[in-house]
Parts: structure tokens; sequence; C-alpha cells
């Protein structure tokens, strides 16, 4: 079941979902050579703390860290290791969830390690966070869940990548996952009609292969089947009368 926030239950995930927004900004700096997953997680630990929030995540159906971090064919629920270790050219998808005063914010971005990247990893990570931005601008009152699927993967299928199909957005706000579930693929004027009050977590996860995925043995890493490299961003937005708010911006 869907449920509608009020004004004041809106600006309370607002809160949680900045700190979402620091912590992001925070880890970016560890995004460097021989910097490690598990140094983004301690950064990441003391901020929450220092904020006054608590981790979303750590404890989520058992998951046991603060944060995911993802590395190239990594899409999604990476463990943030100390052999984690980052080198030029990778990939890292961090995800990060927060609750403060009951409310949570959610929200990820991917970041590149070093100056240099291939043209085509580039571009993975320019169309996969575009494609969020065009998902965000059509989540409108009026419109269709299936809209904001259409928006997301046609922006992202045009430039020869794909939307993972496993995993999808989700609701946010009184807990980490609400409806509805919000896929990153769809038909226009199809599914849900959206409405004010709604508080959605869009989150495209793009391969740069194909879309299938493989479970690593510590049972929560999503890899790509084929192995080809993926990128993840993500925003908690509010659907208000003049449209769509940007939570978890700072």
């Amino acid at each position: 079941m869907v449920r509608l926030k009020s004004p004041e239950e809106i600006c309370k995930i607002e809160i949680a979902a900045k700190i979402v927004a620091e912590v992001l900004a925070e880890v970016e700096s560890y995004a460097v050579e021989g910097a490690s997953a598990y140094d983004m997680e301690k950064a990441a630990e003391e901020l929450i703390e220092r904020r006054g929030g608590i981790p979303a995540f750590k404890g989520y159906s058992g998951y046991p860290y603060t944060l995911c971090v993802s590395v190239n064919e990594e899409v999604i629920h990476g463990f943030p290791l100390k052999e984690k270790v980052f080198a030029a050219g990778d990939i890292v998808s961090v995800d990060c969830g927060v609750v403060k005063d009951g409310f949570v914010g959610d929200a990820a971005k991917s970041f590149v390690v070093g100056s240099y990247l291939c043209e085509k990893d580039r571009l993975l990570l320019q169309r996969t966070e575009e494609s969020l931005l065009k998902g965000i601008k059509i989540a409108c009152a009026g419109n269709r869940l299936g809209d904001i699927g259409f928006a997301v993967q046609s922006c992202v299928e045009s430039a020869g990548f794909s939307v993972i199909r496993d995993y999808v957005g989700h609701g946010v706000g009184l807990s980490l996952h609400e409806d509805p579930q919000v896929p990153n693929y769809g038909r226009q004027n199809s599914g849900m009609l959206l409405r004010t009050g709604m508080t959605l977590a869009i989150e495209p996860m793009v391969a740069s292969g194909h879309y299938s995925l493989e479970i690593l043995e510590d049972g929560w890493t999503a890899v790509t089947a084929d192995r080809s490299r993926a990128a993840h961003f993500e925003h908690d937005i509010a659907i208000l009368e003049d449209g769509p708010k940007i939570l978890s911006r700072l």
C-alpha cells in the first residue's frame, strides 16, 4: 500500500536524505588509488553518528555494513571490505541509507578512481546519471510509474547499455523499502498513477553489457553475469503539486 506523505513528513525525509548526500560527498574523497571500500565505510559511520542518524542498511535483512560499495562489475550490495582496494580506472558505486528521527533517506552515486576513463565507461556513467534525471523529471502527479521506467530505459538503451531488471527503485520514507516498486524499464501510460505526496527512491542500475546478474558467495553482492561494468545513481524525490523535488541533494 502506498502511503502519501504530509509536507511535515516530507521535510523529515529530506533531513535524512541530506545526511545521505553529505555522506556521498564525503566518501568521494576516498575514491582514489590505494584507498579501500572500508575507508569509505568508516568515514560514513562517523559522519552519520555526528549528524545524529542511524545507518539504515546495517542489520537490514541481515546486511552487515553501513554502506554498499560496488566496484566495476559489481552492480549493488558490494561489501565495503579492507581488501577491496581501489585502482586507477575503477568505477566505484556507493549506496547509503540513513534513519533520522524515524524517517529514511537513501541515495547512491558512482565515482571514477583517477583521472582516466575510457570513452565507453565515461558514457556509461553519464547516461546512467542522465537517465536518473530524466526519470525524476517525468515523476509528476498525473503521470504513471511506467512513464518513469520508460524515460530511464530509453535514455540508457539508446546508448547501447542495459537497465538491470532484477532490482528496482522503491517508495521511501517511513521505512527503507516501501510501495510502490519503481522499475527502470516500462511502457508509457502504464502502471500506478503518480500522486502528490508520494516519496520515491529512483535508482537506475545500468550495465555496459547484458542485464543478467549473478549473486556472489557472500549472498549479497550482485555482479553482471558477463562481468561487464556497471553504474548506479539514486535520488529520493517527493512529488509535489508543482512537480518533483529532489530531497537527497545538498
